[in-house]
């Protein structure tokens, strides 16, 4: 992944091509958070509880962690362009998989293949913006391209949902199987040749690892994604069983959720830019006050459709703040703060999953979202106390090379 300057293209090409990009990493994010939506379909289709049915969203995050520095170590070298595609190809099969599985044991096999997907895709494809369009319009492109996450809630897991409702859950997983496939096309069409020109090496990740800056977004990052995907694995269940909501209802919510998540990405890519710190802390407070409010609040559909609301608002600018506070602690290497990025987010997101899913089987839903604000006002005060004193330096769009000199990239929600 490289920032350098892109050679002529049409403007129009180079912003489906960012476009593609962004799709790609929408149909694997949609992919990978879909059973959320499906929880209460899955498990009983297989005769599991939703505990075990939450392996499904653990699995891809585990595989996903080991993939992501694995599959840029191992194809530093190769075009990204031939990288991206067979990642879609690979999230194709996985889909079509999922859809026609027998079993739960071959339902995890196509997981694994969406973790792949994820550590290749996304630790290649969030950073391509740099030379895909000119450098005016880089910190737009990069912020389209991460608004593809909150996306894979306001629009895939809702629609997934109702699909599911309609024509059961293996329908929507083979939705998403087309998509990808439709993505693998335009990518082939759209994106240029980009061989790869900035190598990313096991000794440029563990250098990034052995500095402060990535030790305090590591655990800023791991606190947080375990409180969120601790608990909204399962709203689903909480909706259902708690408020007592209809699945069409649970979709509306979600939809309400996820259109939130999108205002904060921006919301928090704009005041991170010269705020870090505070925007990442507040993304933790506001989590934690939605997840402690919602066994409370949660009893009545108000209630609960409020809590999400702030819930989708505070998450979605998560994925934009942990990203710049591990873009921070590597200035001159962006592509292993990338990497290191999505490893960190894949394995807390999985554990999270995990642990969420053995509090939901011991206790219930209403203790575990309990249990997942208490790690998020955890990790506000561990941020707030371990940048003190350094964090709220202005920062600056990347330098014409595209190393960035200044304290952490600019990521900017566009104009």
């Amino acid at each position: 992944m490289s920032t350098t300057l892109a050679p002529p293209r049409s403007p129009l090409v180079s912003r489906l091509a960012v476009i593609s990009i962004t799709l790609g990493i929408f149909a694997i994010v949609t992919s990978e958070i879909l059973p959320i939506g499906l929880l209460t379909a899955i498990g009983p289709d297989f005769g599991i509880s939703s505990g075990t049915t939450g392996l499904t969203m653990t699995l891809p995050g585990v595989v996903a962690a080991v993939a992501a520095p694995a599959v840029t170590l191992t194809t530093a070298r190769l075009d990204r362009r031939l990288m991206l595609c067979a990642c879609m190809a690979v999230l194709a099969v996985a889909d079509v998989l999922a859809a026609a599985a027998a079993s739960y044991e071959v339902m995890l096999v196509s997981r694994v293949l969406v973790g792949l997907t994820i550590g290749g895709f996304w630790s290649i494809g969030a950073g391509l913006a740099g030379r895909l369009v000119p450098p005016r319009a880089v910190g737009a492109a990069t912020a389209v391209i991460f608004s593809a996450v909150p996306l894979g809630s306001v629009l895939g897991v809702p629609a997934g949902t109702f699909i599911g409702g309609l024509a059961g859950w293996r329908t929507a997983f083979l939705a998403l199987a087309v998509l990808a496939v439709l993505v693998l096309a335009a990518l082939l069409v759209l994106l240029p040749p980009l061989p790869a020109q900035q190598v990313t090496s096991g000794r440029v990740l563990l250098g990034l690892l052995r500095t402060r800056g990535a030790a305090v977004a590591l655990v800023a990052t791991f606190l947080i994604v375990v409180a969120h995907f601790g608990t909204y694995t399962y709203v689903t269940p909480f909706l259902q069983d708690v408020t007592g909501l209809s699945p069409a209802a649970v979709s509306a919510v979600l939809l309400a959720y996820g259109t939130a998540g999108i205002a904060g990405n921006f919301l928090a890519g704009r005041v991170a830019a010269t705020r870090l710190r505070a925007a990442f802390a507040t993304c933790g407070c506001l989590v934690a006050a939605a997840t402690l409010l919602l066994p409370s609040a949660g009893g009545t559909a108000a209630g609960a459709v409020a809590s999400l609301v702030v819930w989708g608002l505070a998450y979605g600018g998560v994925p934009v703040c942990s990203q710049a506070s591990f873009v921070a602690a590597a200035p001159r290497a962006p592509e292993a703060a990338t990497v290191v990025f999505t490893s960190s987010f894949q394995a807390t997101f999985a554990l999270g999953a995990f642990l969420g899913g053995r509090v939901v089987d011991a206790f219930s839903v209403s203790t575990v979202m309990v249990c997942g604000g208490l790690t998020a006002l955890l990790m506000a005060a561990c941020l707030w106390s371990l940048t003190r004193g350094g964090s709220g330096a202005r920062a600056e769009p990347p330098s014409h090379g595209g190393l960035e000199r200044r304290p952490f990239r600019r990521v900017r929600p566009g104009r």
